[in-house]
């Protein structure tokens, strides 16, 4: 038999030890359970053509397979947000989990939390992605582990009731298959998109509805089949700047708004502080009045037309023929930063005022993590309103702050 080197069998191992590590002192790994599943799954088996500093690599995607335009369409995710999906979803041994979206290494974790008596089915609606599922799991040594070709959209009923359904992909709303495979006291954890931001979602079910429990900032490829994504509509208002947005009420008027930038900024600053940006942001994205998304490429945002707020997107608040988003400064006095609003066109002061008084109300009453309750409701949008709604193909999202 030939020997090994012992310096090969030790460095995956090696990584791993430190991937864990990292994950506990982010806080993305807050369980043993969690850990010790992180430990023992040989996460580059299922990388096999990526260098092992990229497959142990916290924050980064690798990708599985591209579209015809090299865009990718399938991704290992990153660890550091597998580790919060898993935390938030509260997997226990013996529990029937079904996981939307396959990449294999997922689904192995999964099966760790689970144990001998639980029961893990992963769903792909790409063959090859299922194919290759198979095989990395069956060489890690997970053949216990189901896989499925089928779409998403409609689970695998033959499997369910589940205690966890965990989806992988960007969904752009919840299909009543998700809610009706779920056990009354199952949880659901989905990167839901809404208005152009995705948050990672873990929903209880309560009765026909459901419910959050937690809410993490998440980034995933689109769903593909019947669950895509609704097409946003974009206007590029010149080389480097868009709005997009996929609400039908948001009129886009591309002419106006680019005139709108050639006048004068106006700036307004609230006097609140600048901080936990993603909470901001989904309050902003939710209750701006009509909420798009403003993007700007680094050429325009060195120019000064735009600021930097706008290169990952940013809310933005847009009428006929004015547009406002929001900024940072510098607080000379406090430290830190303060909110601020920038706004162009002739209806700049009205956006700005409205702007800054959400900023104003966030910071008053909502400044802390986890201030937003979600609740799903299938079906048409009830009678009563409801503080923010905003409305799906199979149902609404209902969205509150305490």
């Amino acid at each position: 038999m030939t020997a090994i080197d012992d310096s090969t069998v030790r460095e995956p191992d090696a990584l791993r030890a430190d991937m864990v590590r990292a994950l506990r002192d982010q806080d993305a790994i807050t369980s043993e359970p969690v850990a010790a599943a992180f430990a023992v799954v040989p996460r580059h088996l299922f990388a096999p053509a990526a260098p092992l500093g990229l497959a142990y690599d916290l924050h980064s995607t690798v990708a599985v397979k591209k579209d015809e335009h090299g865009l990718d369409i399938s991704v290992m995710s990153a660890a550091h947000l597998q580790a919060v999906m898993l935390e938030q979803a509260g997997i226990e041994p013996g529990m029937k989990v079904l996981e939307i979206g396959s990449g294999g290494y997922n689904a192995a974790l999964i099966e760790e939390l689970v144990g001998s008596d639980g029961v893990v089915t992963t769903v792909d609606i790409d063959h090859d992605i299922v194919d290759r599922a198979r095989l990395c799991l069956d060489d890690a040594g997970y053949g216990q582990v189901k896989t499925v070709l089928a779409d998403g959209e409609t689970g695998v009923p033959d499997g369910a009731p589940y205690d966890r359904i965990i989806v992988t992909a960007a969904a752009w709303d919840i299909p009543p298959s998700w809610i009706s495979e779920l056990k009354d006291n199952g949880r659901l954890v989905v990167p839901l998109t809404v208005r152009g931001t995705t948050r990672s979602i873990a929903f209880d079910r309560d009765g026909k509805d459901l419910i959050s429990h937690s809410y993490r900032l998440a980034r995933f490829v689109p769903m593909q089949g019947e669950g895509a994504a609704k097409e946003e509509r974009k206007a590029m208002l010149r080389d480097g700047v868009a709005v997009q947005t996929d609400d039908e009420q948001v009129l886009l008027n591309t002419q106006a708004l680019n005139r709108a930038l050639d006048t004068p900024r106006l700036e307004h600053w609230s006097g609140a502080a600048y901080d936990l940006p993603d909470e901001l942001e989904l309050y902003l994205t939710l209750n701006l009045s009509s909420t798009a998304r403003l993007h700007a490429s680094k050429d325009v945002v060195d120019s000064g037309l735009v600021d930097a707020s706008a290169l990952l997107g940013v809310p933005a608040l847009v009428s006929q023929d004015s547009i406002a988003y929001r900024t940072r400064r510098e607080n000379q006095d406090t430290g830190g930063f303060e909110s601020g609003v920038v706004a162009h066109g002739p209806q700049a002061e009205a956006l700005a005022a409205q702007y800054t008084g959400l900023l104003r109300c966030w910071a008053k009453n909502h400044r802390r993590r986890g201030a937003a309750t979600i609740r799903y409701l299938p079906g048409p949008a009830p009678s009563s309103p409801l503080q923010v709604t905003v409305q799906k193909r199979h149902g609404i999202l209902a969205v509150s702050w305490h």
